[in-house]
């Protein structure tokens, strides 16, 4: 890539007079050896895989093997059809869709990992609402999930994307930048818009544990998918407005890569710390293992 921070990005952008989503295509069909057209026509499939998964936590309800977690998506689409919530339709919307396709997730169904899969529901909550909010065909979002990429690209070579390495900031975190940034320009915001809205939105998650509850990819991960979402539309709308992060994206990702190098392990995935460690988080972890087959000796 000819990139390798927000800053650079966002200056191939001006400079050649491109969005940051028709940047991302010609660098990635370039860096894949392939055509533009093929390299949008393999974008278009992970976009409709997508949209199958938030169609498909609606309309089945899938239940996680551990029986934790299940039709949260559901509820909270039967609540914004019976009124008007606090957040509004749109985001009431955007969190509906994220955690539906968390749970398809966590129920071992088909998902795109964006940019993992413990952080999955977020940029299609955000970009499938965003689709039916105003009418965009496919083709737009294509070309926003590039822009996605491009920021993804960025943070995962200056940082972590991995709640392993450095907690769930990394991961929540990084797709709430990604969908927060790519929503700014398929709104109409500039690249420099759309890098002041990844600041604005990774600043918020900073220190963000990952503390999965008996190592499961459910409890809180799902309902953080949801919040997430939410996040990064406030982010957009920030950075539309014309706020901006005064530390830099760049700067602020690499604060990122700091905190979770800092973070315990106990923080970061292992299960051995934050709400994993409370009564119920144990109780929960020594329920599953207790009704797990015993192996035949």
């Amino acid at each position: 890539m000819r990139f390798r921070t927000l800053q650079e990005l966002a200056a191939l952008c001006a400079a050649e007079g491109r969005t940051i989503g028709g940047l991302m295509l010609a660098e990635q069909a370039a860096e894949a050896g392939v055509s533009e057209e093929d390299a949008f026509r393999q974008m278009a499939g992970y976009y409709h895989v997508m949209k199958e998964a938030v169609r498909k936590g609606l309309d089945e309800e899938p239940v996680s093997r551990s029986g934790l977690v299940g039709g949260d998506g559901r509820k909270m689409n039967a609540y914004l059809e019976r009124g008007e919530p606090s957040v509004g339709s749109w985001a009431g919307l955007a969190m509906a869709y994220a955690l539906a396709v968390s749970e398809v997730n966590a129920s071992m169904g088909r998902i795109v990992a964006t940019p993992t899969a413990g952080s999955c529901g977020i940029i299609p909550g955000v970009f499938v609402s965003s689709q039916e909010r105003f009418g965009w065909p496919d083709g737009k979002l294509v070309e926003g999930l590039f822009a996605a990429g491009a920021i993804g690209y960025v943070i995962a070579n200056n940082s972590f994307v991995s709640g392993a390495e450095g907690g769930c900031q990394a991961e929540v975190g990084s797709a709430i930048g990604m969908a927060a940034g790519a929503l700014t320009e398929l709104r109409g915001g500039s690249a420099e818009q759309a890098v002041h809205a990844v600041g604005l939105a990774l600043k918020n998650t900073l220190g963000l544990v990952c503390d999965p509850v008996a190592g499961l990819v459910e409890v809180p991960c799902i309902v953080r998918n949801g919040l997430g979402a939410v996040n990064a539309l406030a982010a957009a709308d920030m950075a539309l407005a014309g706020v901006r992060s005064v530390i830099p994206s760049d700067e602020v990702i690499g604060v990122m890569l700091e905190i979770g190098s800092a973070m315990p392990a106990a923080h970061r995935e292992t299960a051995l710390g934050g709400l994993a460690q409370t009564p119920t988080g144990r109780e929960i972890a020594e329920r599953l293992r207790n009704a797990r087959p015993k192996p035949k000796p």
